[in-house]
């Protein structure tokens, strides 16, 4: 079970209790499945990681993404379990026209 600010995940093991299998399992099971997680401090919980040396998939960065006339801004980092799924952390930094 994983849990930040009140959001919960539950992750299963497989045999460990009921499995609802949809396809074949074989490894990495998360093949490009990604979960974006919204938290309120970025850069603290990217350093918890780098702190106990824990694989950073994709580094903190700085993203904006085009929604319409406008563009959002995201300061995010990845970070993927030994089951290959990827976890994205992500805290919001504005929002600006958008710009060709």
């Amino acid at each position: 079970m994983l849990e930040i600010n009140g959001a919960r995940l539950m992750i299963e093991g497989i045999g460990k209790s009921r499995c609802w299998l949809v396809g074949e399992m074989e490894r990495p099971f998360g093949r490009g499945m990604h979960l974006q997680i919204e938290v309120e401090d970025v850069d603290q919980l990217y350093q918890s990681f780098k702190k106990v040396a824990y694989p950073i998939f994709f580094d903190l960065e700085e993203k904006w993404y085009r929604a319409k006339e406008q563009e959002i801004g995201h300061k995010q980092f990845l970070l993927q379990d030994p089951d290959g799924y990827l976890f994205r952390f992500f805290q919001k930094i504005g929002i600006r026209a958008f710009s060709e």
